[in-house]
């Protein structure tokens, strides 16, 4: 019997997950068809519309991630949400392992900016998504870094993935050095958010329908601020050594922590 519920709870999960899917495709659709366009219309200061939109975008992963985990496809705790909520004038720099961590995060941050990749500006159910709430874009060199330092000094938020794309489970992390860069040539503080998962789900190599065995819970450690001070001096470093050195930190930080499953600093939980 616990064999035939099981089987059924799985094919329940993979079905359930379509239909999460095609939610998400439809609203974010929906955003940006509709609401978006009515706030271009309706709200003409550039700044406030931005933020609307982003709390818009926040408040809606919110409510996808109540019916994710309603109809029982996963689960997820997050430790030190708040430290997210109240963050001002930071990098927020996470582990990727599924195609949701920015889902998770983004839903109680509500006006990060986000570092995205330009291939998503094509996808029709998230362009618009991007568009609105104006992210930054990685492949606009010449334009990231100011834009970035003045998003800072405004005291935004920037989520960043710096492993550029989804871990692979098994292979070796490795982080490209854009998040570094930011922080030392922009004098920005950063925090680590590690993210672990008790199944592999939506990952690089998975389907959306291969549904673990078992309901996959998500673990979110929110971690100190990081000073970057602790990293670079500007009167005595040259700021690519400091980069380098803070790349390396951030490696063993999200290497170690999400592997071994060992959590950052003490934080009460909440999700």
């Amino acid at each position: 019997m616990s064999t035939l519920f099981s089987r059924l709870n799985r094919l329940w999960r993979a079905a359930m997950t379509g239909v999460c899917f095609a939610l998400f495709g439809l609203g974010g659709l929906m955003l940006s068809l509709i609401w978006f366009n009515l706030l271009l219309i309706v709200v003409r200061n550039k700044a406030r519309r931005r933020r609307l939109a982003r709390r818009s975008i926040s408040a809606s992963f919110r409510l996808f991630l109540t019916v994710v985990r309603t109809v029982g496809v996963l689960d997820y705790q997050i430790t030190g949400a708040d430290r997210l909520r109240q963050e001002r004038g930071c990098l927020v720099v996470a582990n990727h392992p599924s195609l949701i961590d920015y889902v998770m995060l983004a839903s109680i941050m509500p006006e990060t900016d986000c570092l995205v990749k330009s291939a998503l500006l094509h996808n029709p159910f998230v362009s618009g998504v991007i568009r609105a709430a104006d992210y930054l874009i990685n492949d606009q060199a010449d334009a990231l870094l100011p834009a970035s330092r003045q998003r800072l000094q405004q005291g935004d938020t920037i989520l960043i993935f710096p492993e550029g794309t989804r871990s692979v489970p098994g292979e070796k992390m490795t982080l490209q050095r854009g998040a570094a860069n930011i922080a030392v040539r922009c004098g920005s503080d950063l925090r680590v958010v590690v993210i672990r998962c008790t199944e592999h789900m939506l990952g690089k190599q998975s389907k959306w329908y291969d549904a673990p065995p078992t309901k996959p819970v998500f673990t979110i450690a929110v971690g100190e601020r990081v000073p970057l001070n602790q990293f670079y001096n500007a009167n005595s470093q040259e700021p690519a050594l400091a980069a380098r050195q803070l790349n390396r930190h951030l490696l063993l930080k999200l290497q170690t922590n999400s592997t071994n499953g060992i959590g950052l600093n003490d934080a009460s939980a909440s999700s």
